[in-house]
């Protein structure tokens, strides 16, 4: 059996497709609704090797470690780790400085960089919402594997808080087309129009840098 293996069967298959999720690394197995499982399986362990070649092709792990450098709002950062009690994350300079318990570095740089993202993420949004003249009711930040950002119908805007590792240009794009949703809650040209207003240039080089690099941003934080 092909480790990791995710088997789905979708209604308007009409044959086998395997395919390697760039953000998680699992292989995928789309089948017809009554296709025999026996025989694609037999099928998938058969394409072993190209799944090891598209897995090699995959972005490396980041493990938040002592050593590592983050990029930041543009700006790099090195995790520093000293014996101590402080369990703090402090910003000192370009270092990230923390103590305390090893085993817990990684969560503490995490909630680190999501408190920092959602601090960008609202005065970025609070700036775009005042130049469009609309509301937002709250921003909020998670990690959603799909999608970079959400305006609901209740004015609450949410980013994936990635986004903070992202070219700050890819960020603040992402902002007014969130934004841009509470005028136009759809994707018409008049509404990419208003993100481009907002943005002051076309947003396009930044959707473009998402699909081409936005999955390497799923690989930070992670050891395998």
């Amino acid at each position: 059996m092909i480790e990791g293996l995710e088997i789905v069967r979708h209604p308007r298959a009409r044959r086998a497709r395997l395919s390697i999720d760039p953000v998680s690394g699992r292989a995928r197995l789309v089948l017809p609704k009554r296709a025999a499982l026996k025989q694609a399986l037999a099928w998938a362990e058969d394409k072993a090797g190209w799944i090891a070649e598209q897995r090699a092709l995959l972005p490396q792990p980041r493990p938040f470690v002592p050593g590592a450098v983050l990029t930041v709002a543009d700006e790099p950062l090195t995790i520093d780790w000293t014996p101590g009690s402080r369990r703090t994350v402090v910003r000192e300079g370009s270092i990230l400085s923390l103590s305390g318990p090893q085993e817990t570095i990684a969560r503490r740089v995490e909630v680190w960089l999501k408190r920092t993202a959602l601090a960008v993420l609202e005065t970025e949004t609070a700036e775009y919402a005042a130049k469009a003249k609309v509301t937002v009711a709250q921003v909020a930040v998670g990690d959603a594997k799909g999608r970079w950002g959400s305006c609901a119908s209740s004015g609450v805007i949410r980013y994936s808080w990635r986004l903070i590792l992202a070219p700050s240009w890819v960020r603040r794009a992402t902002v007014a087309h969130e934004v841009a949703h509470r005028v136009h809650m759809n994707h018409a040209p008049v509404f990419h129009a208003l993100v481009e207003q907002l943005y002051g240039e076309d947003p396009t080089p930044a959707r473009v840098w998402l699909r081409t690099h936005g999955a390497e941003l799923h690989w930070f934080g992670r050891s395998s």
